[in-house]
């Protein structure tokens, strides 16, 4: 397969995580250009984190098909796709070895100016040499010798090693104070900038602010998509006649 450059598609997706018989998320449907950065919100158990391992990989769809540059995941070799993605899942996973090795994904032969430039997009290069060792800190177990802020930008710099085409942060901030908020800020700017595309399960208005699309998710679909301040307009629109609605009924006003 030839390097991805053009865009990501989901196609009518439909998703049963691993063990249960019920979908939780249905139907999804859209596409996302290279060069851009789409933010994915939604109420806690509206799919959000079940959309983000589908459009990895780690999630097989039940029903439709999830695409980078026309070809769909399945038709990719594994090792092959992963090189062009970057994934940051909720839970951090860090792995007992050097910072370096796990920003590297313990790569067999890695690149010491591509592990220093994804800990530099991940704002994290500074952090890093105030240890004692550096990058050769060792991080223990899971990653226990660093603060579960750390941790976190750890492995967005690890999402960021080497420039992957695809990269999927959920919740990336959750463990941020608002350093930390702008430094996820500024990397998926960069990754837009570089005409990758980026995909982002979020709720500061920091990282809203650096996509250029947004996804709405309820129950498990797709409640709306577009540039953010039409989505964003279209739900506050909604809320407030629902307000409306709720305070005629209160005063025993019916239509």
């Amino acid at each position: 397969m030839p390097a991805p450059e053009r865009e990501l598609r989901l196609e009518s997706v439909t998703i049963v995580p691993p063990g249960e018989s019920k979908p939780t998320v249905t139907g999804l449907a859209f596409a996302i250009q290279a060069g851009s950065a789409l933010g994915v919100i939604g109420a806690s158990g509206s799919g959000k984190s079940t959309l983000s391992r589908a459009i990895v990989g780690a999630w097989t769809p039940v029903a439709g098909k999830v695409r980078i540059d026309s070809a769909s995941l399945d038709q990719w070799d594994r090792e092959a796709l992963g090189r062009h993605i970057g994934y940051l899942p909720q839970g951090v996973e860090l792995f007992d070895g050097t910072i370096a090795e796990n920003i590297a994904r313990f790569e067999h032969d890695p690149d010491p100016e591509a592990i220093v430039a994804a800990a530099k997009a991940a704002g994290t290069h500074e952090l890093i040499l105030r240890f004692e060792h550096g990058y050769e800190t060792p991080i223990g177990e899971v990653g226990s010798a660093l603060s579960a802020g750390q941790r976190q930008l750890i492995g967005l710099a690890r999402a960021l090693y080497r420039d992957p085409f695809l990269v999927v942060l959920d919740e990336p901030n959750i463990h941020l104070d608002a350093e930390g908020e702008a430094a996820v800020a500024k990397a998926i700017a960069s990754v837009r900038e570089r005409k990758g595309i980026a995909v982002v399960v979020c709720h500061q208005p920091s990282v809203i602010r650096a996509v250029d699309l947004v996804l709405v998710m309820e129950g498990g679909r797709q409640r709306s998509f577009g540039a953010p301040s039409k989505v964003l307009k279209a739900i506050e629109s909604t809320q407030d006649n629902m307000a409306e609605r709720a305070d005629m009924e209160d005063t025993g006003v019916r239509h």
